[in-house]
């Protein structure tokens, strides 16, 4: 397998510290989707409010450990913010440069299914080497024509459900708690989703709605209103339906 590494990710480490530590009930109290179920998942840490703060994949590790696959800017940031949930609990959370987030756009042997969306290709977590290609354009193009934010930059400050996240299975309403919970179950069980996140292609983007631009690649990315969406514009994997609008 070719070592297509996105040097734009970062693995952080979340291993117990002793016998009694239980790392999958820790987050499964903190984030969007279910971390005792099939893994890697995709899933948020969002404020009290229901917004977005980080985004990231989460991996199994063995020895009662998982690795978060995130961003590299924000993988400082998110080490801090877990660490402040941690209290007195004997866990080590902590950024581990030895391993690396790969990519491809086939699916193949040796990696796992992007659990957002197949046509997103396979990734896999391996330790680095000094002969690992970037990947990191080609992935943004690929995600970008297909249509899926990720990353503070295009998520940060978004109502969780408004980034698509149930359509990208990245929540999970049967779970029980999390932060954030209370907003986003409420959102979904009354069907009022009212904005949605959109890429966009560049020229027809709304200066007044944009989170993000990429001219290079000739996307943007805006937060519209639902009932301001071209059905035709969505991607085939987005499904709005009437009531969102209401």
């Amino acid at each position: 397998m070719s070592a297509h590494r996105l040097f734009q990710r970062a693995v952080i480490r979340l291993a117990p510290q002793d016998d009694t530590e239980n790392v999958a009930d820790f987050l499964q109290g903190l984030v969007t989707n279910d971390v005792k179920g099939q893994l890697p998942v995709w899933a948020g840490l969002l404020s009290a409010q229901g917004k977005t703060m980080f985004d990231f994949l989460i991996w199994p590790a063995g020895d009662g450990q998982l690795l978060i696959d995130c961003e590299a800017d924000a993988a400082d940031d998110l080490v801090k913010r877990l660490s402040l949930y941690r209290l007195r609990r004997k866990i080590d959370i902590s950024r581990d440069d030895t391993i690396g987030v790969y990519w491809q756009a086939e699916q193949g042997d040796g990696g796992a299914r992007d659990p957002r969306l197949a046509d997103l290709g396979q990734r896999w977590l391996s330790p680095v080497s000094e002969d690992d290609a970037a990947a990191d354009h080609a992935w943004l193009e690929h995600r970008l024509r297909l249509g899926v934010p990720e990353g503070r930059g295009e998520l940060g400050d978004i109502l969780w459900l408004e980034t698509n996240a149930a359509e990208l299975h990245g929540v999970s309403f049967e779970k029980g708690c999390y932060i954030g919970q209370e907003n986003t179950a409420r959102m979904n069980w009354r069907q009022k989703v009212n904005r949605r996140l959109l890429v966009v292609p560049a020229s027809d983007s709304d200066p007044k709605r944009q989170k993000i631009a990429y001219p290079e690649l000739g996307f943007a990315i805006d937060h519209l209103r639902v009932a301001d969406i071209d059905p035709a514009s969505t991607p085939e994997w987005m499904k709005l339906t009437a009531g969102e609008a209401g």
